[in-house]
């Protein structure tokens, strides 16, 4: 997996690799989550917030097949939140959710985003430790999302 070159672009959330990987993000968390995952009890990342200028969508690819996907969403006052944080199961283990939060970071200011947040499950201790390393701090809970159990932040300027 890591002898060919990792390619993150923006994608349109409405594509069929975004939607192939969002597929793959809902599933797995069914899966792994205590009572299962369904996306219509969770908050909203619709195309239209994942949609400039309202967000973006970014997918990552190895020799052109989609290996992961990450989301931004602008919620306002300069505060945009990281969704959508997946990568498969083939290419876990090799950085590739560090570079999809570091290219989602990278366009944050684009949306003039200056601080961001995310949630995430108890069970998804790989994702936690991800964040933790790159200087995102466990806060006080800022949604109702009944899926999490940890909240993170991180200021970029």
């Amino acid at each position: 997996m890591e002898a060919s070159p990792l390619h993150i672009k923006v994608e349109a959330p409405d594509s069929a690799d975004t939607r192939w990987c969002f597929d793959g993000y809902f599933h797995d968390l069914a899966a792994r989550f205590d009572a299962g995952f369904d996306p219509a009890k969770s908050i909203s990342a619709t195309p239209e917030e994942l949609t400039p200028p309202n967000g973006a969508v970014v997918i990552a690819r190895r020799d052109g097949r989609a290996v992961g996907c990450g989301a931004l969403k602008a919620t306002g006052n300069g505060i945009g939140e990281i969704k959508r944080m997946w990568v498969a199961e083939e290419a876990r283990g090799h950085g590739v959710g560090k570079r999809i939060l570091a290219k989602l970071e990278e366009l944050a200011p684009e949306f003039r985003i200056s601080v961001l947040r995310l949630e995430t499950n108890h069970t998804l201790v790989e994702a936690q430790s991800m964040y933790r390393k790159a200087g995102y701090r466990e806060v006080a809970p800022f949604n109702d999302e009944p899926y999490a159990h940890h909240w993170f932040e991180k200021a970029l300027t």
